[in-house]
């Protein structure tokens, strides 16, 4: 730690416990300023970011600032996300955790402006937020100082609600038994039922769907369009894609579309488990991924897919910023460019239901066979010459196999 800079250190603030402790600790532990920043990526409605900023200036800090950073998520991560269809362990969508690569960006960004040559955040020695935090503030900008005053300390809660009440500070309240983290892809909830793998939460406990499944509402049909792999437009109106995930939320939340617990891997090598709500993702993922079915090739999906999981990995682990997401993300922008079209989805209880798609690039309409019914560009003499010389690998395993020799 460099002890004579006087610039402010940047901490990423988000409101709770461990960065509230962080303010007046930093504060008085390095004799510098501190500067609040809150990234909204999603999940902050105007009274909350006004009670952040009161928050912030209470416990100290010289300077709060709110960035708006949705439509940047949307463009530099979500839009990939879509494009490769992507789902850790073929059910979580990412929905919280995928930002922090953002999320650091900017901090580094705003560390620059200011001056500073020190960032914080309030991230634990458990959770795989400090690593994605670590590897993204120093693949920006390696000279960075980097503080983590409750992993790097081993603060532990009821002492950093001691050292706040020593001082007056205000305390934030303790809400629920749940922890909850809300952004633009959706919402994680951790409780005492995922500390282990044998049960779900209570009812109550969904965010955006309490109660969806005990009293189903009745199904809706919507139409979502899509302009080369980008969501465009919700039953006819076009939208912002921003405007319009945050819509599509409202519409299926209710329906507890959306809703998983996922069991994964940690970015420290363990198995974690987490309840998610992510009614947004859910119907966008669902729905891209049947337009792609009528646009993209078997050869296009099975090279796009190979590469989208990797993509994945690398964002769960905070390494998105590295030159080889770059190089994953060019491909599947490539592979949007005729991905447009109209789906029809019909929202049940529980789930997304896809009555159709329609689009002016498919590829089911492009030939004059029909599946099942009728031959098209080849005739029944081509179809069985091709089934014949497909066949041969298995043939010449099975003589093989019997240590026969029927080349003679």
């Amino acid at each position: 730690m460099n002890k004579e800079s006087e610039s402010p250190i940047i901490l990423a603030f988000s409101g709770g416990l461990d960065t509230s402790f962080c303010v007046p600790w930093l504060k008085e532990t390095y004799g510098r300023p501190v500067v609040t920043v809150c990234i909204n990526t999603g999940g902050l409605d105007a009274a909350a970011a006004r009670d952040l900023q009161a928050r912030a200036m209470q416990l100290g800090a010289q300077e709060h600032l709110l960035v708006e950073a949705r439509q940047i998520f949307f463009e530099r991560v979500i839009r990939f996300l879509i494009a490769g269809n992507v789902r850790r362990g073929q059910l979580y969508p990412l929905c919280v955790g995928a930002e922090r690569g953002i999320q650091a960006q900017l901090l580094a960004e705003i560390a620059t402006d200011r001056g500073s040559d020190t960032v914080a955040h309030g991230c634990t020695a458990a959770g795989n937020d400090q690593v994605r935090f670590e590897v993204a503030l120093r693949t920006i900008n390696p000279n960075l100082e980097v503080l983590a005053p409750v992993r790097d300390q081993s603060f532990v809660r009821p002492e950093q609600i001691a050292y706040l009440e020593q001082h007056a500070y205000p305390i934030p309240a303790k809400g629920t038994e749940y922890s909850i983290n809300r952004g633009l892809w959706g919402v994680s909830i951790g409780g005492r039922e995922t500390l282990d793998s044998r049960g779900t939460i209570p009812e109550q406990a969904w965010v955006l769907s309490p109660g969806a499944l005990e009293q189903p509402l009745a199904p809706e049909t919507h139409i979502i369009g899509f302009n080369c792999g980008i969501p465009a437009s919700l039953d006819g109106t076009r939208m912002d894609p921003v405007a319009l995930i945050e819509k599509l939320e409202t519409l299926a939340g209710p329906f507890g579309i959306g809703r998983g617990i996922h069991v994964g891997d940690t970015v420290l090598g363990t198995k974690g488990r987490v309840a998610f709500e992510a009614p947004a993702a859910e119907v966008l993922l669902t729905a891209h991924r049947e337009l792609e079915k009528l646009t993209l090739s078997a050869l296009q999906t099975r090279i796009k897919d190979s590469v989208a999981t990797s993509y994945g990995d690398y964002v769960h682990e905070g390494k998105q910023l590295d030159a080889a997401c770059r190089d994953i993300e060019a491909l599947l922008e490539s592979s949007q460019r005729l991905v447009t079209g109209e789906v029809t989805v019909q929202f049940r209880a529980g789930s997304v239901f896809i009555e159709g798609v329609t689009t002016k690039h498919s590829l089911m309409a492009a030939t004059k066979g029909v599946y099942g019914e009728a031959a098209g560009e080849w005739t029944p003499a081509d179809a069985l010459g091709y089934a014949k010389i497909l066949s041969l690998t298995g043939m010449l395993q099975t003589r093989a196999a019997a240590g026969s020799d029927q080349t003679s």
